[in-house]
């Protein structure tokens, strides 16, 4: 099972009260939401091994050069020259991301991040390694470009807190889209993504994009399909596509996921007990999270 965990721990923040605190007053309520998010998961799915994925650079700079838009919108303020973008993390959210990895440490559960790589990218990587079942826990559906029936990877997609999880596999995929998980990417790029600050294409939404490639099997099939005067594309789509071919030569290297990231060594098992206990009972202490901290220690050890 591998967890986007940013994804969960912005879900838990803004699905806990931040009335949730320390002693000391701090807002823990992202903290104490995630462990409960993985208290559910474990629970409701038994994984054998779980990653933490972790985004140590969640807006790449070689992704930026490929596409300057990309997350541009989520930059908190233009920077100095030199400096590293900031994500626009809320103020009480942000404090609360050193303990989930103090907690994670103390407890023994794996969080794996490696610069310049976003979460994705590690998720991305594990899966490629993978030589039994996947689970992906994520609300980006970015990560629908993994899925594999015949590999048995699959997204759980939270809808309601972790307890509702949307099962993504291709049969979901093509009801949903119109393309399985490695069609996922071409459609993605083609439409575009807000969310992401990829332009797409101009006046090519997701159906249309559907529909180019159930016609033309793949995004390099629909380019070819632009240069041949046979092609069954509108004047409109074929002239849009011809302006677009500086973004669709480099998109896919942004949008599909790195599936050969450089990992740290780590392990990865479920741990049925802490691996600092003595750090963990000082971390309940100190961030009112006992009750949290022994839930999922209760799930953790049946």
């Amino acid at each position: 099972m591998l967890l986007d965990t940013a994804s969960l721990y912005f879900r838990a923040y803004f699905g806990v009260p931040d009335s949730v605190r320390a002693p000391d007053g701090t807002p823990v309520n992202a903290v104490r939401g995630l462990l409960d998010f993985i208290g559910r998961l474990v629970h409701d799915h038994r994984p054998d091994e779980l990653v933490a994925c972790w985004d140590n650079d969640w807006r790449p700079q070689w992704r930026v050069d490929l596409i300057p838009t990309y997350k541009a919108h989520r930059v908190a303020e233009e920077t100095p020259a030199g400096q590293t973008d900031e994500e626009e993390i809320p103020d009480t959210l942000s404090p609360q991301v050193p303990i989930i990895e103090d907690v994670l440490a103390a407890l023994g559960i794996a969080r794996v991040g490696v610069t310049p790589y976003e979460a994705d990218d590690i998720i991305g990587t594990l899966t490629a390694r993978a030589k039994g079942p996947v689970d992906i826990v994520t609300g980006d559906r970015d990560l629908y470009q993994l899925v594999d029936d015949a590999r048995q990877v699959r997204v759980l997609y939270p809808l309601k807190g972790v307890g509702t999880l949307q099962v993504t596999d291709e049969a979901w995929l093509r009801e949903k889209y119109g393309v399985d998980g490695a069609g996922y990417v071409d459609l993605a790029l083609l439409r575009g993504d807000p969310s992401d600050g990829l332009p797409g294409v101009p006046g090519i939404g997701e159906k249309t994009a559907a529909k180019l490639l159930d016609a033309y099997g793949d995004l390099d099939g629909i380019m070819a399909a632009v240069d041949d005067p046979k092609a069954k594309l509108t004047p409109s789509q074929r002239k849009r596509l011809d302006e677009s071919r500086a973004y669709v030569a480099v998109a896919p290297k942004v949008v599909r996921v790195a599936g050969d990231v450089p990992l740290p060594d780590f392990d990865p098992a479920l741990p049925r007990e802490p691996r600092d206990p003595a750090a963990l009972e000082a971390l309940a202490e100190q961030w009112g999270l006992s009750g949290a901290i022994q839930r999922l220690l209760t799930v953790l050890q049946h």
